[in-house]
């Protein structure tokens, strides 16, 4: 690959996604981007980026979908999971009594696996949440991978991995291709294509946002700037998720840790004071 092929690439990436690749990452890049090669019969990944360069709004969003990650699971790294249903769930009945509704927002949702498990979830202790109304939004850049989540059909690999068998047998539906996620699941989450490098605040106020392993792809303003967004669109009481792999030490202060292993965080406002965060147990 030409080193100025390379930089225009990773260049394109950036600016379109946060996606921040170095150039020991070149192999990544051109394995990942093969694809729209054959796709549009290019005869080399140097004609697919001279073509990048002319400014084809389509191919240009074809490669940056090609790019995106794609590798989740059910109940990813389940402890959060555990905390959700013990923690988080119990303390909503209470702080939400009133209005009966909580929101939660799963940035970089890939293929939905994540948000299909927090719905799962819920719908477990639907008896503690009889008359309420749970939102839950699941957003990705990828349209590819957005429209696999609204499909909600898996293959056996993807329900092997993290998918307690009681879930599968209560949620999913077998057929002739893999298993296809019954709708009372499936209906219980809205997915739409999204950038996390723009405002999320037009998505509206939630009470849980998951962004699991998504800041690992980005620089330190790329960081900065997300939890800024985060924290706005965060009731003050409310709770973030993270991978295990993203501390926030010396990234931001809005938020304070409740158990860093687990990428469990609550609000921390500058401007006042917060006394209670739904991520941490209260006695009801």
């Amino acid at each position: 690959m030409a080193p100025d092929d390379f930089e225009y690439a990773a260049r394109l990436m950036k600016e379109r996604s946060g996606l921040v690749l170095t150039r020991d990452k070149g192999y990544l890049l051109e394995n990942r981007l093969m694809p729209v090669v054959r796709q549009h019969k290019f005869k080399s990944f140097h004609e697919l980026v001279a073509a990048l360069r002319t400014g084809d709004a389509a191919l240009q969003s074809s490669a940056v979908d090609a790019m995106m990650a794609k590798d989740t699971a059910f109940f990813r790294d389940w402890k959060p999971f555990v905390h959700f249903a013990k923690v988080v769930l119990p303390n909503i009945t209470h702080a939400r009594r009133e209005k009966k509704l909580f929101r939660v927002l799963c940035a970089g949702v890939s293929t939905g696996q994540e948000a299909y498990s927090v719905a799962m979830t819920i719908r477990d202790a639907a008896q503690q949440f009889s008359g309420w109304r749970a939102e839950i939004i699941g957003v990705d850049l990828s349209p590819t991978a957005i429209a696999a989540a609204s499909n909600a059909h898996y293959t056996q690999f993807d329900v092997q991995r993290g998918l307690p068998i009681k879930s599968l047998l209560r949620s999913f539906t077998k057929d002739d291709a893999g298993w296809q996620l019954n709708s009372d699941v499936r209906d219980m989450v809205k997915f739409q294509t999204w950038n996390l490098l723009t405002d999320i605040y037009p998505l509206g106020r939630f009470d849980v946002i998951l962004c699991r392993n998504v800041m690992v792809y980005l620089d330190l303003q790329a960081k900065i700037d997300l939890l800024q967004k985060i924290s706005r669109s965060l009731a003050d009481d409310g709770v973030l998720y993270l991978g295990t792999q993203e501390p926030l030490t010396g990234v931001s202060a809005a938020f304070r840790p409740v158990n860093r292993d687990l990428g469990i965080y609550a609000v921390h406002r500058l401007d006042k004071v917060v006394l209670s965060s739904l991520a941490v147990p209260q006695k009801h």
